[in-house]
């Protein structure tokens, strides 16, 4: 693609493959939080479905902008396989710019096993160690920084992508994966510094603030907890709570669009991506909250994290239905 993206996206990709069971059971601590999805040891599980799928945090989202009408690219690494094959022509598909996109011919493409059961998903994940290094990327007014392997930490793609937002001028998003909370998010302070937003959910949140399990504080405060650390805007996604939002100004939330669940995975990435795309309209904070909160309600109705992606018409279209949608003071 030739000219200004309005978004890149950084970070990895996967395949999917998606398994639907009824033949488990839920069992959980008396706090009925801490719960776990138990089969017969040595059995034979009858699968109801099987079905396969792009994901990752990063091809979610560009996925999801795309949709929204964003000119949108992606760096992501693949490896030499047919997953890789799949997952490029997957992400062209969408009108995906493939100029970032970086094939190791010794190595294989991230892949990843999604247990669904009674509408929850458990996600067995394989990642590949790959050797970042951020390529020349061209003009675009946002970039979107994601999930990465574990081998992040012997590179230097954080501080290639903080130089970049320095030189470009463009505004980062920040929703940090396993790997870099694991690494401590708070040691990458001149990246939050240039963050325009930063999103995760409550329970990243709680380990990124390294607050107690079980220890409670007002959401409020978690949200200037975070503000504390750079960002501009801070977002909060708490599944059936809804979401949380401030600019340090305004503090707001939102509840969740009622809407049937099928399977969960990719329901944070599409209201990423259209908080990002209402934004980019010029949409206020609010409005912003309520076209995530209608994206995210809309993939959760099918299985895999693009297949219910909606485009301008369908979030524009869907607004009007639920006029009465409005985020409220915290």
């Amino acid at each position: 693609m030739d000219g200004k993206f309005d978004i890149i996206t950084i970070g990895d990709s996967t395949v999917d493959t998606f398994i639907k069971i009824h033949e488990a059971s839920i069992e959980c601590d008396i706090n009925k939080k801490d719960c776990k999805i138990c089969v017969e040891y040595g059995g034979k599980i009858p699968v109801e479905s099987i079905s396969y799928g792009i994901a990752g945090n990063a091809a979610n989202v560009a996925a999801g902008c795309a949709t929204l009408g964003m000119k949108t690219a992606i760096y992501t690494q693949l490896g030499h396989d047919w997953q890789g094959t799949m997952i490029k022509s997957a992400l062209e598909k969408f009108n995906i710019s493939s100029d970032y996109i970086v094939i190791d011919e010794n190595k294989s493409s991230n892949l990843s096993v999604v247990l669904t059961y009674q509408g929850e998903r458990t996600i067995f994940v394989y990642h590949q160690d790959w050797s970042y290094s951020l390529p020349k990327l061209g003009a675009t007014s946002w970039v979107y920084l994601t999930s990465l392997s574990e081998s992040f930490t012997d590179s230097n793609i954080i501080d290639e992508v903080t130089h970049f937002i320095d030189k470009s001028r463009a505004k980062l998003v920040f929703a940090p994966g396993t790997y870099q909370i694991k690494a401590n998010v708070k040691r990458f302070k001149n990246t939050l510094e240039r963050c325009f937003i930063f999103i995760c959910n409550l329970e990243e949140a709680k380990d990124i603030l390294e607050i107690e399990a079980g220890e409670k504080l007002p959401n409020g405060e978690i949200l200037d907890k975070l503000h504390a650390l750079g960002p501009q805007i801070i977002v909060i996604t708490d599944g059936e709570e809804g979401s949380y939002a401030s600019d340090g100004q305004k503090y707001l939330k939102l509840g969740v669009f009622p809407t049937k669940l099928v399977e969960k995975t990719g329901a944070g990435d599409a209201y990423a991506a259209a908080f990002i795309a209402a934004l980019n309209r010029n949409l206020n904070l609010g409005e912003a909250m309520v076209w995530g909160t209608i994206n995210s309600a809309h993939v959760i109705r099918e299985v895999g994290a693009q297949n219910g992606l909606l485009n301008l018409d369908g979030v524009e279209r869907y607004r009007k239905s639920v006029p009465n949608l409005n985020a409220t003071n915290l």
